[in-house]
């Protein structure tokens, strides 16, 4: 250790110069590499990475096209996929890709279960585990789906019948729930009754002018989204314990050979059915609801009060939410649980209260669709399932990533790890790259490919550094999951404010262009939240019933403690809510109402008898003025507090923010643990950080952990043994860290801070650019005076993908003990040697890197950098090769239309510099 290392220690710091500290300053040096992705260390260190198994490595959504695979290559696939640091897959069966037809394999024979079994026994033995969704492609459903048993809707139709006309219906297919007529001078019949046992109806209409609203229960006629051969078929009805029931009963019978626990986890994708009816609504809103559907079937359809209207709309939509987790969600998570795994759900899509139906299953997933940045990719919206898995206590929440994050082919492992920081920060700790697809050995290139991936495979060039990636992954996740929850503040999401709208029929929460949350007041309540730094879970009305005071006023959910919750602009909560929250402020516990307290009941069933309950639960709350933007009402042991300024409430319920949000681009997430805390925090800002990072929680001691080298050390930390600390942390834009923060001082190697000692110097010289690895030919090699993308070479250089060698000799610029290398632009990644040292792969911003002591003559600078696969594919659609040969969608980019690459530009590739080294301290 230097003598600048040792002045970094604040003083009184106990520290031992040991072999591992000597180890760590020499993995700096790059004389020897990095901790391995298991994290073995020495296992009283407390620093130590905790171990990285299958579900710590980041896992791949594994598409089987046509199910055309076979041992041979199911073996090389996953083998290739364990090398490259993913823990798990997730099979799913999908269409075809033309001319392979000889290879398909229909789905439910005991040739597909053996393929499946056999995968699981190559993945078993690579220290894998798989996943797989019950059905091919997505929709639950197939062959097997009787039309009884079938995806169903409502349809609510109005007919307009003057007297002496017959309005009838025949039996079929349809099945008529009930009708109502209504005549301009308020006579009203309800022609349930004339209804025969057959579904047919006919009813003459007296004299004057009618409209007949009527409303039937019509299956939707869809289908499984995407199959493979032998899983097409129907959708099942998702709100129908019957529909749903049949359909595991069935799948069971055609993969019993499949033995549980084969499966880890049985995955339901995004909700995309369409269907808003069941055979079973009008019956379950009356059981659930209280009254009869039927009676209320104009206001369903839109016409009265309005008023009415919304709350006899709100009830159906409770009723579908109701149902949906019921009778598929719990019954789904019930069913994998008998099959020796465990559930993993997507719930976003769904009709349901997104908070409840995440929670019903075993691992919460989100995903990300779309450009970072964009509509749908809002961490607010992530932070549902998060916040689902927090309250609840599931330890994993996953998510898909990738999906359409950019244009075929131009993912790189930067932005890739962009996407991944943004998950991690929202709650996630359980990456699923979207996706991967099986190609078999003599698939010519690029292989075969699902039309909405970000093409995580090895034909892919960034393949080659994937692994570094996949590293960095393990050792966050392997944190994130480990502890607990840590955020202080539970949010109401008003649910019935939503449900409440007179306008439509089902009302679904998509993750595309929510304007269901970006348009309520609960939205800009998150997002001060999240810009100001306070940690918090969305919480829901059926956890609100779950939520306990505990003796010190902390709010108790089954998964997590928080400090308070905070309800924003409300208009319709259920009096037990109400109810709910009076209690836990009587025993203890600080309740915020921002902006007042809410005014009305939801729903219509007995309406004025649940508002008089409501009112009478708010007259006994006298609220004082205890400043200029806080009221408070005491409740029992604890308060209520109200007032118009969040920050406001915030600290007058105790609650402190997390300050280094401050500083631009800084995000973060925190944990507990035994002993200190664990903050994951990330920079993607476009300024470099360089200081004193103020955190929310005391520390005697806090260690940095970089998640990207698997370094650690012992932090610079101030105001040790207060209510607050600050650590001294360095973050150039795109970088990560981890702060563990702890109880108690702690014996541990000091964190090695980057001091400069001068100007950086730009590495002159001859470079020469030798091509190693990719296709579709090796380019001839070249030199250059200053790094550039090897494109400028022309030829065969326009069209490769793959990986080139820059190297550079070079007299060291000094006499400093070491240098910062700073690649400059890199496009994409680089694996970084130096005199035959390895420093490592740089996969994502900064591209920098510490050398160590330089020879004074003669230093050999080696680059390996590998590019995206974009020119090549350029490339073969101006030649019009065929390698767009699959079944169903076939090909189609961002936009959903046909891909054609052949007008992109040249992408530059290589090593585009400046190069400079700074001399350190």
């Amino acid at each position: 250790m230097s003598a600048m290392d040792m002045q970094h220690i604040p003083p009184g710091r106990k520290t031992r110069v040991t072999l591992v500290a000597l180890c760590a300053t020499l993995m700096l040096a790059g004389a020897i590499p990095s901790f391995a992705q298991n994290g073995s260390v020495e296992p009283d260190q407390p620093l130590a990475w905790p171990s990285i198994g299958s579900e710590q490595k980041p896992w791949a959504r594994w598409w089987w096209m046509g199910s055309a695979v076979d041992t041979a290559n199911l073996r090389l696939n996953l083998e290739a996929l364990s090398a490259a640091g993913i823990g798990g897959v997730e099979v799913t069966p999908i269409y075809g890709v033309s001319g392979e037809e000889h290879r398909f394999i229909d789905f439910f024979t005991p040739e597909w279960n053996r393929m499946l079994r056999f995968a699981a026994g190559v993945a078993r033995g690579l220290g894998m585990q798989l996943d797989m969704p019950p059905g091919s492609g997505w929709r639950t459903g197939g062959p097997f789906v009787s039309p009884e048993n079938a995806n169903m809707s409502l349809v609510i139709d109005v007919d307009t019948v003057k007297g002496g006309q017959v309005w009838q219906r025949a039996s079929g297919e349809a099945r008529l729930e009930a009708a109502t007529a209504l005549a301009e001078g308020g006579q009203r019949s309800d022609l349930r009754q004339r209804i025969s046992t057959d579904g047919a109806i006919a009813w003459t209409a007296p004299d004057a002018e009618w409209i007949v609203i009527s409303a039937e229960s019509r299956p939707s006629g869809e289908k499984v989204k995407r199959p493979g051969p032998g899983g097409a078929g129907y959708t099942i009805d998702p709100f129908s314990a019957a529909s749903v029931d049949a359909f595991f009963e069935a799948f069971d019978v055609r993969t019993g050979e499949i033995a549980p626990g084969t499966v880890r986890a049985w995955f339901h994708d995004s909700f995309e059915y369409t269907g808003d009816g069941s055979v079973d609504l009008f019956e379950t809103f009356h059981r659930l609801r209280g009254y009869d559907l039927a009676d209320h079937l104009p206001a369903l359809a839109g016409y009265g009060d309005p008023d009415e209207v919304a709350r006899v709309k709100s009830d159906y939509r409770e009723t579908l939410s109701d149902m949906l987790r019921a009778n598929f969600l719990d019954r789904f998570t019930a069913w994998a649980h008998r099959r020796g795994g465990i559930s993993r759900n997507q719930a976003h899509g769904s009709p349901g209260n997104l908070l409840d139906i995440y929670a019903a299953s075993d691992i919460p997933e989100t995903e990300v669709f779309g450009p970072l940045g964009g509509a749908d990719s809002d961490p607010l919206i992530s932070k549902f399932a998060s916040s689902a898995a927090h309250v609840s206590g599931r330890p994993l929440v996953s998510a898909e990533t990738g999906t359409w994050l950019e244009e075929h082919f131009t993912v790189s492992l930067d932005l890739l790890k962009q996407v991944v920081d943004q998950l991690f920060v929202s709650g996630v700790n359980h990456v699923l790259y979207h996706g991967t697809t099986y190609s078999p050995r003599d698939a010519a290139w690029p292989g075969w490919l699902f039309y909405a991936s970000s093409q995580v495979n090895p034909r892919n060039p960034i393949w080659r550094d994937l692994p570094a990636l996949n590293a960095y992954i393990a050792r966050t996740q392997a944190v994130l999951q480990s502890g607990r929850p840590s955020n202080d503040v539970l949010l109401y999401w008003p649910v019935y404010d939503n449900w409440h709208d007179p306008d439509g029929l089902r009302m679904s929460f998509a993750i595309h262009n929510p304007r269901w949350f970006h348009a309520k007041p609960v939205s800009g309540v998150a997002r001060t939240l999240w810009e100001s730094g306070y940690g918090f879970d969305y919480v829901s009305d059926r956890q609100v019933s779950t939520l306990e005071a505990d003796a010190a006023g902390r709010i108790a959910a089954p998964g997590a403690t928080y400090q308070t919750i905070v309800v924003p602009q409300t208009t319709h909560m259920p009096l037990e809510t109400m109810q709910a929250l009076i209690e836990l402020a009587e025993a203890g516990a600080t309740v915020i109402l921002d902006g007042g307290l809410p005014s009305d009941v939801p729903g219509l069933a007995d309406l004025a008898e649940r508002r008089a309950q409501f009112r009478a639960l708010l007259v006994p709350l006298r609220f004082e003025t205890v400043s200029e933007d806080v009221r408070e009402a005491r409740r029992g042991r604890g308060r209520i507090l109200t007032g118009n300024s969040l920050s406001a409430l915030l600290g007058a319920a105790g609650v402190r923010r997390e300050a280094l949000v401050d500083h631009e681009g800084l995000r973060f997430i925190r944990r507990a643990r035994t002993g200190g805390y664990d903050y994951f925090i990330s920079h993607a800002g476009s300024a470099p950080f360089d200081g004193w990072l103020p955190l929310a929680v005391p520390a005697s001691a806090a260690g940095l952990m970089d998640p990207a080298t698997g370094r650690t050390g012992l932090a610079q930390v101030r105001g040790e043994g207060g209510e607050t600390a600050e650590v001294y942390v360095q973050l150039q834009p795109g970088a990560s860290i981890i702060v563990r923060t702890f109880d108690a001082p702690i014996d541990a190697p000091a964190w090695r801070y980057i001091r400069p000692d001068g100007p950086p110097v730009e590495l002159a010289g001859t470079w020469n650019v030798t091509f190693l690895e990719g296709g579709p030919e090796l380019p001839l090699p070249f030199d250059t005076d200053t790094p550039a993308s090897w494109t400028d070479a022309g030829g065969e250089a326009e069209r490769f993908a793959g990986t080139a060698r820059y190297t550079l000799r070079f007299d060291a610029p000094g006499d400093a003990e070491s240098y910062l290398l700073d690649l400059g632009r890199v496009a994409e990644s680089a694996r970084v040697r130096l005199n035959g040292r390895d420093l490592g792969t740089l996969f994502a911003r900064p591209f920098q890197v510490e050398t160590g002591p330089l020879k004074p003559t003669g230093n050999v600078l080696e680059i390996d950098v590998t590019n995206l696969a974009a020119n090549r594919i350029r490339d073969l659609d101006r030649r019009q090769v065929p390698w767009k040969i699959f079944h169903d969608i076939n090909f189609v980019n961002l936009d959903y239309k046909p891909f054609d690459a052949s007008d992109w530009p040249v992408r530059p590739s290589g090593l585009l510099g400046p190069v400079t080294l700074t001399p350190l301290r």
